[in-house]
């Protein structure tokens, strides 16, 4: 794997943890502290905002061009974190299985990519991705598939979330 490879899979994770803050942002700007779920969220954003951190570091330490679409990931996260909580606590859960689920699905193929030639990238994937499943399982846990229309709204996340991953790599 070459360096420009490397550099989108930084450019590309740090947009998406960007976004994931962001999502949560919105989550939380609806539902506060009412909802059950809402100390979950809090926890997940956390999570969230460490991950953005690290990656944050990266981006600088190793000089890689952060994507031009930032603007864009931070009123759309907002945005869909907001809507999700607006139609209740299990449709915020299922945003949150979704994304997690499509963002496994992304760092285990990048892990696969990335073999053994950038050791330190590896790890906090691999690091980054146990969180990320585990944000999975209790958004399940919490409701998720109790969400309304949860199939439609499922398919239609994680298929936004693969657009985002691709143009947030080149762009």
């Amino acid at each position: 794997m070459n360096k420009q490879q490397r550099e989108a899979m930084v450019r590309v994770d740090q947009a998406g943890e960007f976004g994931a803050t962001r999502i949560y942002a919105g989550q939380l700007a609806v539902m506060g502290d009412r909802a059950p779920q809402s100390a979950e969220i809090l926890h997940m954003a956390q999570q969230e905002e460490a991950h953005r951190a690290r990656f944050d570091a990266m981006i600088v330490e190793r000089g890689v061009r952060p994507t031009l679409l930032h603007p864009v990931w931070s009123a759309a996260g907002f945005a869909l974190g907001a809507a999700t909580a607006l139609i209740g606590p299990e449709a915020a859960m299922a945003c949150t299985a979704a994304i997690e689920t499509e963002i496994d699905r992304h760092y285990t193929e990048q892990l696969e990519e990335l073999g053994d030639t950038d050791p330190e990238l590896g790890a906090v994937i691999r690091q980054f991705r146990d969180d990320e499943r585990a944000h999975r399982d209790a958004a399940l846990a919490a409701g998720a598939e109790r969400a309304p229309a949860y199939p439609v709204l499922f398919h239609a996340i994680r298929l936004g979330c693969r657009a985002a991953i691709r143009l947030s790599a080149k762009i």
